[in-house]
């Protein structure tokens, strides 16, 4: 299904707003300084519940990570609210997901690079 015109400005201002947020107060959120990125965001067509999806860069707890974000999802959508509580009618329910795509691309560069090819032979029709 495609997304309408105001599901992507609304996907496009989330994104950069709760970025934002990790970026100021992650550190109060998590009680820890892992980086985390905001590297999704899906909105529903009545923009009423937002799909969040989340990478955390080099860190080894990211269940942990997202339990708290889970737990503290409150308080992180007061703090959005906050910030485009003038621009939209309804500040979004929010879901957050981990993303894992950063992961399984490192992962599969590694296998790739681990394979054992022989170079291509040379037609000698020279």
């Amino acid at each position: 299904m495609k997304e309408s015109k105001r599901q992507r400005q609304s996907s496009s201002l989330l994104q950069k707003e709760l970025s934002e947020i990790f970026q100021r107060n992650g550190s109060s959120i998590l009680g820890t300084t892992d980086f985390v990125t905001v590297s999704r965001v899906q909105v529903s067509p009545d923009l009423g519940v937002a799909k969040i999806y989340l990478s955390f860069m080099l860190s080894k707890r990211k269940e942990q990570l997202m339990d708290t974000i889970q737990y503290r999802k409150g308080e992180i959508r007061r703090l959005l609210g906050n910030r485009i509580g003038k621009v939209v009618r309804v500040v979004p329910e929010l879901n957050f997901f981990l993303d894992d795509s950063a992961d399984y691309a490192a992962r599969m560069d590694k296998i790739i690079s681990e394979l054992d090819i022989p170079p291509a032979e040379k037609d000698d029709e020279s």
